[in-house]
């Protein structure tokens, strides 16, 4: 069970909030501002924060600032009423992961958290190995034999999904969520363009092809 922390100094909305995740089976713990959420840190495992911008003490970007000292990888989802473009670069500046304005609807979030929480998973797992192929995450890399090939980001986290979950289909709406995330402009072509270099730079690779499903998305089949 996922253990997310929300920091809200509404209490009402902390309260909302905290319902609609546990409702959706993740186990929740509450602070009502970035003081008493550094503390709750410090003493227990957390999964990710769903943190509001405007709260006394410490607010919401200097809590992330803080969060990315001491956890770097720890999946950050950023709530504001406001909705000035600044406030949203802001946000993405001190390192929160996605960004989501007041009033916000409870199904969106919950994608946005279950997104984060994949791709976080992703993260952590940094090599994947099987056959003659090792991907290592934190070069972007993929080697097959001898051969080291070194792949732009994106091509590399979209190869690495499929054949972390292989046999499993994606369809092209969670793959953009995942790859590019929900705020991106992302569109069929881009992801297309992405499948076919992927497809064109592993053309000779027996160990692995990545298999469209017509009408549904994609999937990666290993052939061990």
């Amino acid at each position: 069970m996922f253990r997310i922390l929300i920091v809200e100094d509404d209490s009402n909305t902390r309260k909302l909030i905290s319902a609609v995740l546990r409702q959706e089976g993740f186990e929740v713990i509450s602070a009502e501002d970035g003081l008493a959420a550094l503390e709750i840190m410090a003493h227990a495992h957390i999964d990710l924060v769903v943190t509001d911008v405007m709260m006394p003490n410490l607010d919401g970007l200097e809590l992330t600032r803080e969060l990315r000292v001491g956890w770097p990888l720890l999946p950050i989802l950023m709530l504001t009423a406001k909705q000035e473009p600044l406030d949203k670069r802001l946000g993405f500046l001190v390192g929160t992961d996605d960004y989501l304005t007041k009033p916000f609807d409870e199904q969106e979030l919950i994608l946005r958290i279950r997104a984060l929480l994949r791709r976080a998973q992703i993260v952590n797992d940094q090599k994947l190995s099987f056959g003659e192929v090792t991907l290592d995450y934190n070069a972007l890399s993929v080697r097959i034999g001898e051969e080291l090939i070194q792949l732009p980001q994106k091509e590399f986290y979209l190869l690495f999904k499929l054949l972390a979950n292989p046999n499993q289909i994606f369809t092209r709406l969670q793959l953009m969520d995942e790859i590019w995330g929900l705020e991106s402009d992302t569109d069929d072509h881009t992801l297309n363009v992405h499948i076919n270099r992927l497809r064109d730079r592993f053309r000779g690779c027996t160990d692995f092809e990545i298999v469209t499903v017509r009408g549904l998305g994609y999937k990666a089949v290993r052939h061990l």
